[in-house]
């Protein structure tokens, strides 16, 4: 049946006015609701102009607040309340006295987490793959209740199929086992290997980003932390997800550097916590584990583990890495293998360089996601006129977020120096106030930055225009990257 042209131009028509409306409607949401005058700008300008695009893009990555966590987590803890009082006083016993320069911490890592800086921590630093690997297949190995382990991202590769194959062995002896992954993250696992878990007893969950009504376009947030917890005593957190490229398998990126970090003591309870929010959000069950704690006399160490997301009431990640960057009074030195600081973290280094903190940022010379690399080549000017020294990794792909502040303090976790972890990732880092691991910390820097190269803006200057373009227009994607 032939349509009649005038009638196909009214649809059109009709069609053309609501949309505009609509794009006017969400650009005043973005007016309102934008974190920064920029965005709120740049996405109010597109959805009136280009609506057709706009809207979409704007309601996938116009979100800046993941929805339905908090209350989520609200209703689980009127639940058990009496449980959460009790482990709260537990914990706090052993709140630490942190160093006069590193005090002003204390009150932000009591706001943000609920739980400070404690003592009776031992921490150890495991610098590759394979050092993390044994430690963790070991710990699996010596379960006895129970294993939590969460991964940004699980490969079925060889060393996925370690992993599947310890939890597999561990099961069948009767340890409860839950496995919780991010199925953007982990988009490429097979689902014969998620089947090959649960058919063995395994509790497996996705992440479930989009969970709740009213979230189905949530999908521009990730679930970052890479946790294992095993019977409540020991943990690990750090850079590393599961698969082969993590031992240095893939030929492009290899040889991989990575940082994890091996918890005991009361951090333990702080991360088994937060991996059990995240469980709670995708399956609205609460594993029965062990709260009490054992301390390492022994080391003594004063340590915090910082779990941060989009559901904070607050940018806390943001907030709390601003914080200690302004607590340097002689070193900065930070290795992350992305390097798009938002303005609030870009003007702390400068005023910390200002101040005449030796500051240094480790970078890979090597790319994994080509904008966020070449985003990194438009702060050469700016961190090169104000002292800071930026170098480049040669020694293979640098995947590790440290940040090293003077001799007091040092911190391993997931969170890279941009805007997608402070504001738009579920992150996790660990902090240790103890000299001894921040010599070691200091002795692996050292080892890296002497497989690396000091850039300058000459580098940058020699480029091609074309290769300058697609620097500014990374730059430009800033928000995005």
């Amino acid at each position: 049946m032939l349509v009649d042209g005038g009638v196909v131009a009214l649809y059109y028509s009709a069609a053309t006015v609501f949309v505009h409306t609509l794009g006017i409607v969400n650009a005043a949401h973005a007016v309102m609701n934008v974190r920064s005058s920029q965005g709120a700008i740049a996405w109010s300008i597109s959805l009136v102009t280009f609506p057709w695009l706009a809207i979409p893009l704007y309601w996938i990555l116009g979100r800046t607040k993941f929805h339905g966590y908090a209350e989520a987590l609200r209703s689980v803890y009127a639940q058990h309340h009496q449980l959460v009082r009790q482990t709260y006083s537990d914990l706090i016993q052993f709140k630490a006295v942190l160093p006069e320069k590193l005090a002003q911490l204390q009150p932000l890592a009591e706001a943000f987490t609920g739980i400070p800086f404690t003592s009776g921590n031992a921490a150890e630093l495991l610098i590759n793959g394979q050092q993390t690997y044994a430690a963790m297949l070991k710990a699996i190995a010596s379960a006895t209740n129970y294993i939590l382990l969460q991964s940004y991202i699980v490969i079925d590769d060889q060393a996925g199929n370690e992993f599947k194959d310890a939890l597999i062995t561990k099961v069948k002896q009767g340890i409860r086992i839950y496995f919780l992954y991010d199925e953007i993250g982990s988009n490429k696992l097979s689902r014969s290997y998620i089947n090959s878990l649960q058919e063995n007893g395994i509790e497996v969950s996705a992440f479930h980003t989009t969970k709740g009504e009213g979230n189905r376009f949530q999908i521009n947030f990730r679930n970052h932390r890479k946790i294992l917890v095993v019977d409540g005593e020991i943990a690990f957190l750090g850079g590393l997800n599961i698969g082969d490229e993590y031992l240095g398998k893939n030929q492009r990126l290899s040889p991989w550097r990575d940082t994890h970090m091996m918890l005991q003591g009361p951090t333990v309870q702080t991360l088994q916590n937060s991996f059990l929010r995240d469980w709670y959000w995708a399956t609205r069950t609460v594993p029965e584990v062990n709260w009490q704690v054992k301390v390492n006399r022994e080391l003594n160490q004063t340590a915090l583990v910082l779990p941060t997301g989009p559901a904070d009431q607050l940018p806390a990640c943001q907030l709390f890495f601003v914080n200690a960057i302004n607590q340097a009074k002689n070193r900065l030195w930070i290795a992350t293998p992305y390097f798009v600081p938002d303005d609030s973290t870009l003007s702390a280094l400068k005023l910390a360089a200002m101040r005449g903190v030796d500051v240094r940022i480790i970078l890979p010379n090597r790319p994994d996601h080509l904008f966020v690399y070449l985003c990194s080549f438009s702060y050469y000017s700016e961190m090169e006129a104000i002292g800071i020294k930026l170098y480049r990794y040669k020694n293979g792909f640098m995947h590790q977020k440290i940040m090293l502040i003077d001799e007091d303090m040092a911190g391993v976790g997931t969170v890279n120096l941009d805007n997608r972890s402070f504001l738009l990732n579920f992150e996790v880092m660990g902090f240790v106030a103890e000299a001894r691991f921040v010599e070691s910390v200091e002795k692996m820097l050292r080892n890296d930055l002497s497989a690396s190269v000091s850039v300058s803006l000459s580098e940058y200057d020699r480029k091609s225009f074309w290769f300058k373009l697609a620097v500014r227009v990374s730059r430009l994607l800033t928000p995005l990257l």
